[in-house]
């Protein structure tokens, strides 16, 4: 979304990746139909920011790719900050649809050494999302968009107080702007969505022109 040689500035200027994301995203390049839907490099150490500031115990993603996103995060948890029974630390949830992408995911879980504080689940997040007796501190959705709002209503309920809810795509390449009548399906389902969030009382939004578009949502009292 911005000029792309102040992107290229933006990255040099913006702590490196450490050497097993650097691994993930050329294995994604490589072996991958659809390289581009990796969050990168920027936004991974915006979502590693995130996570450093919020502090959660409980992080649930809703599409996890081959794993990109969810490493960032899960890297940045602090494991020690939670006195939960059976010493069981801050945990990741993460939803992916696609059987296919199993072994990479796990692949690099096992390579980064998360296997203790990442959970993976492989099926349809609407069916899976009901089953997860949690509640959130940080949810990141990023997956089908016809469907984002239908995920909003589900995680919202199980996000504590001053939560977090962060969506990307919100800008969906500057779709979000045309005319409603030619959108095509995920189009309306962003736009949907962003509108739906705009006049929800329960949150206070704002959208952040990172990439693709970042909506950042946290849940009043």
């Amino acid at each position: 979304m911005i000029d792309e040689d102040l992107y290229t500035y933006a990255a040099e200027h913006t702590t490196s990746e450490l050497p097993v994301l650097a691994k993930l995203s050329r294995e994604t390049h490589l072996s991958q139909v659809c390289p581009h839907m990796l969050s990168g490099h920027l936004q991974g150490t915006f979502l590693q920011m995130i996570t450093h500031m919020i502090r959660p115990v409980r992080i649930l993603e809703i599409g996890t790719f081959t794993g990109y996103s969810a490493l960032n995060m899960a890297l940045a948890m602090d494991n020690d900050q939670a006195d939960l029974p059976g010493d069981a630390g801050a945990v990741l949830h993460t939803i992916e649809i696609n059987p296919e992408q199993e072994e990479i995911i796990r692949s690099f879980i096992r390579l980064a050494g998360l296997e203790k504080r990442v959970v993976l689940h492989i099926g349809d997040a609407l069916e899976v999302i009901p089953g997860l007796d949690e509640t959130w501190d940080l949810v990141f959705i990023d997956a089908d968009k016809p469907n984002y709002l239908n995920y909003y209503n589900l995680v919202l309920p199980r996000l504590r107080r001053g939560g977090f809810i962060v969506a990307d795509n919100v800008l969906w390449n500057g779709k979000v702007t045309g005319d409603p009548v030619k959108m095509d399906k995920d189009t309306f389902g962003i736009c949907r969505f962003n509108d739906f969030v705009q006049h929800d009382d329960r949150v206070e939004n704002m959208v952040l022109p990172l990439r693709d578009g970042l909506m950042m949502i946290r849940k009043l009292g």
